[in-house]
């Protein structure tokens, strides 16, 4: 089965000198695999943190503090972008799909790759932070966006992460990583989130702890709208 990296790099090809823009990149995971192949990355969060780390590990990108629904570059500035797990974190995911289209090149490629309300990952995670609504919100987003002509889809598919913890503790840094506030309700309601992790973790041969989360990709190209 294809993973999501392999997808935004087979999206964009040939990657080099292609103009990427990475919304929501967190601590710039993604943006050193493209600079590794050749892209010239741009990539924005609105978390202070997580761009200083960003920035010292890819130091020949460049990244800027701002939020998905205002993007401070002009029109038709980039060859393509990608929302990697992003959209849903998003407080407007339709403004953030209109903000991504506007930056684009005419025939543009946005790749949105989301997780979905469900898989054994999304139960476990679920006692920390239910986000059934905020998911739905942004495949809602997507189709709107669709359905007024301000992307074609070009490919859709949904893919399943496979994802391998020692411990609850190695799961509960995982979340908390992307999320330090979950630190909170973790230490609050830590019984009730060891009882929906050992209840949805397949436990392996080597003793191991696995969580499946379904992830849905789109890959959309701007439209004329």
């Amino acid at each position: 089965m294809m993973d999501a990296l392999t997808l935004i790099r087979d999206t964009f090809a040939p990657l080099p000198g292609k103009r990427i823009l990475d919304i929501g990149c967190g601590p710039g995971t993604l943006a050193r695999r493209l600079v590794d192949a050749g892209a010239a990355v741009v990539g924005i969060d609105p978390g202070l943190t997580a761009l200083a780390t960003a920035r010292a590990a890819v130091p020949e990108a460049r990244f800027e503090a701002a939020a998905g629904e205002a993007l401070p570059f002009p029109d038709a500035g980039f060859d393509g972008a990608v929302m990697l797990n992003a959209l849903h974190h998003v407080p407007d995911p339709g403004a953030a799909l209109v903000e991504a289209a506007r930056v684009l090149v005419p025939g543009g490629h946005l790749v949105v790759v989301e997780p979905l309300a469900e898989g054994s990952f999304f139960d476990a995670l679920r006692p920390i932070e239910d986000e059934t609504a905020v998911r739905a919100s942004a495949q809602e987003a997507i189709a709107a966006a669709l359905s007024r002509g301000a992307f074609v889809c070009r490919r859709d598919e949904t893919i399943e992460r496979r994802e391998s913890f020692a411990s609850l503790d190695a799961f509960l840094a995982r979340v908390s990583a992307v999320d330090p506030a979950r630190e909170t309700t973790i230490r609050a309601r830590r019984p009730v989130v060891e009882a929906a992790f050992l209840a949805a973790a397949a436990r392996e041969t080597d003793g191991r702890y696995g969580l499946v989360q379904p992830l849905r990709i789109h890959v959309l190209e701007k439209g004329g709208a």
